[in-house]
């Protein structure tokens, strides 16, 4: 086992920063297109639904990557499986900014999903390799505020360059940017302990995983993380955007505006929800309990833009951004009970949940919102009250699942 105590800052840093990098690029992509949507729209004359389709193909590949992308790093390593995938995402984002047809963007968007699908994955694979147990959530939460400077980039500086440069040329800058990065993790990262030598044979490490995905207590966590992450990613992501056009009716510079607050809202919101989670877990709170009070914000949230209460439309979005994520805390408490071997497959089939339901949403969202008469400068609010409201019902119904969960399940005691 390692020995975290042992590594220098220094090292630790090496192992860490450049993950937190490429988590960067892959929320900028992943967010990219609620910025962009105007001119696709325009340039392709997609549909609600076509729109939500091709922004959700990014997390199709993505979440249909995670259960092998579990083995492949627990086998391989963050650093060999990242470098390489980064250079997948950007074959991607190179061929979906020379499309001349929707197909094109389709199978270009979803090559930029399994190129990114070890952003965050890698990151808290890294995490368990290079940071002593008791830190993870905090380390964790800080990854995830990585990803919040993500969605600042895919705002203000990509509105900015495809300004100039249009949207294509934009594309092409991230495109470059993800070949440099891929290049820093290859070779700044150091190795991992063992890296290279398989715990055990492929064969194995896949019935293992197999025996993740049978355990009870998986199907108590995965549908309430699952839900609520992959929800608010889906609405961060895409529909958040439109929701403001159509529904507060403002101008497309006024919509930048409220996303790049939102941004500000995730990076903030996720290093404090670490900062809180670290310092209450030290007074012997459980992780569990804390992510339970954080999603009970989230949800209100989305309550607010459910019922479209316009004057608190913003704080409730800001709210949504800096709390949605925080079902990523139950991911050491679960590795931890599933054994550190596993830890790579753990995290990744619980995250495999996560992005299956945020494709599911960001496409389904489309879909109801498309069954409303379209407006002069948009979609129907009502359509977004009814797609909004399925899914908080859902989230619902998925936390009372799991505090119905036998104590012994769900206990949540320090590990």
């Amino acid at each position: 086992m390692t020995d975290h105590a042992s590594h220098s800052l220094t090292t630790i840093l090496r192992a860490l920063v450049p993950f937190a990098g490429a988590y960067v690029l892959s929320y900028t992509l992943r967010t990219v297109n609620a910025v962009v949507a105007p001119d696709l729209v325009a340039d392709f004359a997609l549909s609600a639904g076509e729109l939500g389709l091709l922004t959700s193909a990014y997390l199709l590949s993505f979440a249909l990557f995670q259960l092998p992308l579990g083995v492949l790093l627990d086998r391989y390593g963050a650093r060999r499986v990242q470098s390489l995938l980064i250079l997948v995402a950007a074959s991607g984002i190179f061929l979906f900014a020379a499309a001349p047809d929707f197909l094109t963007l389709v199978i270009a968007r979803a090559l930029i999903g399994l190129g990114f699908s070890a952003g965050l994955m890698a990151s808290l694979k890294s995490s368990s390799d290079w940071v002593a147990p008791q830190r993870r959530a905090f380390v964790n939460s800080l990854f995830l505020a990585a990803g919040g400077l993500g969605v600042v980039v895919a705002t203000k500086p990509t509105a900015l360059m495809a300004q100039a440069w249009g949207w294509r040329g934009a594309f092409m800058v991230l495109g470059a940017l993800c070949i440099a990065v891929a290049a820093v993790i290859f070779t700044v990262v150091p190795a991992r302990p063992g890296e290279g030598r398989a715990a055990a044979p492929l064969g194995e490490q896949v019935a293992q995983l197999v025996a993740i995905l049978k355990l009870p207590l998986f199907w108590r966590i995965a549908p309430l993380t699952g839900l609520s992450t992959g929800v608010s990613m889906a609405i961060i992501t895409l529909w958040s955007g439109p929701w403001l056009r159509d529904v507060l009716g403002l101008t497309r510079q006024a919509v930048a505006n409220h996303l790049f607050l939102m941004a500000l809202a995730f990076v903030a919101g996720n290093v404090l929800v670490g900062v809180v989670a670290d310092r209450l877990q030290r007074r012997g709170f459980g992780i569990m309990a804390i992510m339970l009070g954080v999603l009970s914000l989230y949800m209100a949230g989305l309550l607010v833009l459910t019922l479209q209460v316009k004057a608190l439309a913003l704080p409730a979005l800001m709210l949504m951004a800096g709390t949605g994520q925080s079902g990523f805390l139950a991911f050491p408490w679960f590795a931890a009970r599933v054994g550190p071997g596993l830890a790579g497959r753990s995290n990744a089939t619980i995250n495999f949940i996560m992005f299956m339901v945020a494709f599911a949403a960001q496409a389904l969202i489309g879909v109801i919102i498309g069954r409303f008469p379209p407006t002069a400068t948009g979609y129907a609010a009502e359509g977004y009250g009814l797609a909004y409201g399925l899914f908080l019902g859902a989230q619902i119904i998925a936390l009372l699942w799991y505090l119905a969960a036998p104590k012994r399940l769900t206990e949540d005691s320090q590990s």
